[in-house]
């Protein structure tokens, strides 16, 4: 089944799909400018250390730029996803903390900038620190309503915390806007199959696997979010066209055989009730049936000996006189 892993790591994917701050950069006024070029130009080759070295040098140039600090948080965060796929966990933590301090200086100098509340929450989220991000998004929204990037990281956010329907509201959103969003309709999928709506999930994964018939991954999840609502056929026939592809896939392979033993199931036709077992000719026989002569003359003697035994413990006693009065 889908896990929580899988999850996570498309939630990161997604985060990495946003807008680069360091790309749209422009020199900073006082200084600087060379070196936020040069760490441009280094983010883009993604030596994203050595960028951040870079955008170091600017704000030292210029340390009230808050663009300086914006790219350097940028190349910070760039750097920890980098150091998780390199299995560097504590090489991540360390950029992110990096880039939390830089997006914080961002908001002190720029408060007024919804993109920074943006960024701050962004890093805050692939920390899994879904309510502190939360509150981010909704600052940067309240300053900037129809940013629909925040939009779509607050509803990352909401994921992260299992609100659901509130997750299906911006990604709603998000959608209505953008209709070719489809990273939007696949965490709506997830949102939808989370809240049982298995309908709902099942049209947004069917719009994906239209948009791209070799989409695997949205035809996997189409197949489970099937196999939830016990459409097992349906299931069945997703899981074979992913094994078709890559016949190598043995979770596939396993939550196909698990959909094709419930059909079995499903379509058992019912056990028959064992018939009454009908009584034995014994058992028929009445209680008179059963007494035997033998057992009548045993019962006589048994009778006579248990009156012989009476009389002779009485004999020799007085009868009891009357007490009647005359």
């Amino acid at each position: 089944m889908l896990n929580k892993q899988s999850l996570t790591v498309a939630i990161v994917s997604v985060l990495c799909c946003a807008v680069v701050q360091v790309d749209g950069a422009k020199p900073a006024k006082g200084g600087g400018g060379n070196h936020i070029q040069r760490g441009i130009q280094l983010a883009q080759e993604k030596h994203y250390d050595a960028a951040a070295d870079e955008f170091g040098k600017a704000i030292k140039d210029n340390p009230k730029d808050p663009r300086g600090y914006a790219n350097r948080g940028t190349a910070y965060r760039q750097g920890a996803r980098t150091a998780i796929a390199a299995g560097d966990s504590e090489g991540a933590s360390t950029r992110y903390q990096a880039a939390l301090a830089d997006f914080a200086k961002y908001i002190e100098l720029a408060p007024k900038d919804a993109s920074g509340y943006t960024e701050h929450g962004q890093t805050l989220s692939e920390l899994k620190q879904y309510d502190a991000a939360l509150a981010d998004f909704n600052k940067a929204l309240e300053m900037k309503p129809d940013d629909l990037n925040t939009v779509k990281f607050r509803g990352f956010a909401e994921i992260g915390l299992n609100q659901w329907d509130k997750a299906v509201a911006d990604f709603s959103a998000v959608i209505q806007k953008k209709q070719d969003d489809l990273q939007s309709y696949d965490r709506r999928a997830l949102a939808y199959r989370s809240m049982k709506n298995y309908d709902a999930a099942i049209a947004d994964y069917t719009f994906l696997i239209t948009k791209n018939p070799n989409d695997m991954e949205a035809t996997t999840k189409r197949g489970y979010t099937y196999s939830l609502a016990q459409q097992y056929q349906n299931a069945i026939a997703d899981y074979q066209a992913v094994i078709k592809v890559n016949p190598q896939d043995n979770d596939t392979f396993q939550r196909m055989q698990y959909a094709q033993s419930m059909l079995a199931a499903k379509n058992a036709s019912p056990s028959p009730t064992p018939p009454i077992a009908s009584p034995t000719p014994e058992e028929k026989k009445g209680l008179m049936d059963k007494i035997s002569p033998l057992y009548v003359g045993i019962g006589v003697v048994a009778l006579l000996i248990i009156a012989v035994i009476v009389r002779l413990l009485t004999r020799g006693k007085a009868e009891p006189s009357s007490h009647r009065i005359r």
